[in-house]
């Protein structure tokens, strides 16, 4: 019987999709819906558990967390890429990681959600509607307008092919960005600071790493139009969280959606909260029907070869 600790299932979605009783002679789950308080508490949580199966970049598996896990074998994430794993560790230990397929379009059609609900007051107006009043605000169109996106991979091609429906003008900076890809998108590549400086919405698409690590703060802010919005729905560390509190709650930009934060889940005396311009989602980019069943189930057919010692998806 192998011991299968389940991380991090917040809305206990594991056993809506996994018929558990199916492997009850083959798999002992246990199942946390709740984030671990501290490392100490995942210790003394995980000590006797042989395999993981965990949602990318939650809780962190650190060399100290690895390494206090004698029974540790086999780590099943979600997606192909998690930086909150130490792979140096894992490998030191002989500890098998694979990932899973996951779906990129999700991101994508939140960030339109976010650019929509801050455009159009949609948090102010359905809040005011519960409270018995009518059109209190007056909202943007998009046509017409420059959207500025940091990143054209996957999630930045989908969101910009959408932005052409609706009629804006749209331009792209990276550090690696292809410029034939994005002149058959009819995407105008910039520098970071024309894209800065020129874009009504600016929007985050790059994959997190050490080069964009504090990639906007409190400069890049201060030359952003004070009319323009912030999305980021890529990751927390990329934006200065500090320094976009600051020019929000003194009004130097228009407003920010934000799917991903530099502590998850954000604390609940974090001034985000309580920022009216402010448009906040608890990272759900990615948290849809389609992208759990192939999660889990991936998990399960990863821990089934592994055992087989023919481990698919593996990343380590």
């Amino acid at each position: 019987m192998i011991k299968v600790a389940v991380l991090d299932d917040y809305q206990d979605a594991f056993r809506q999709i996994i018929e558990i009783e199916k492997y009850k002679n083959k798999y002992d789950f246990k199942i946390f819906n709740e984030p671990f308080v501290n490392e100490n508490e995942a210790i003394l949580a995980l000590e006797n558990f042989e395999a993981l199966f965990i949602m990318r970049e939650r809780t962190p598996l650190t060399k100290t967390l690895l390494e206090s896990l004698p029974n540790l074998k086999y780590i099943m994430t979600s997606g192909m890429r998690n930086n909150s794993i130490d792979f140096e560790t894992t490998k030191k230990k002989n500890i098998i990681v694979c990932g899973t397929e996951i779906n990129s379009n999700p991101a994508a059609e939140i960030t339109w959600a976010l650019i929509l609900g801050l455009l159009r007051n949609i948090k102010q107006e359905i809040d005011n509607m519960f409270q018995g009043y009518w059109q209190t605000t007056i909202g943007f169109e998009l046509k017409g307008k420059m959207l500025g996106l940091i990143g054209l991979g996957k999630i930045g091609t989908q969101v910009a092919k959408v932005a052409k429906v609706f009629g804006m003008e749209v331009c792209a900076w990276s550090e690696n960005l292809n410029l034939s890809h994005a002149n058959e998108l009819g995407v105008l590549p910039m520098s970071k600071e024309d894209l800065i400086k020129n874009s009504d919405i600016i929007s985050v698409h790059v994959v997190y790493g050490d080069r964009y690590k504090n990639l906007i703060t409190k400069k890049e802010l201060s030359m952003m139009k004070k009319t323009a919005f912030l999305i980021n729905t890529s990751r927390g560390f990329i934006i200065n969280e500090d320094d976009l509190v600051e020019a929000l709650k003194d009004e130097k930009i228009a407003g920010a959606g934000l799917d991903v934060y530099d502590k998850e889940p954000l604390p609940q005396d974090h001034k985000l909260r309580f920022l009216p311009n402010a448009l906040i989602l608890p990272h759900i980019g990615y948290v849809t029907a389609e992208n759990y069943s192939k999660f889990y189930l991936q998990m399960i057919e990863n821990l089934e070869s592994c055992l087989k010692n023919k481990p698919l998806r593996k990343i380590s």
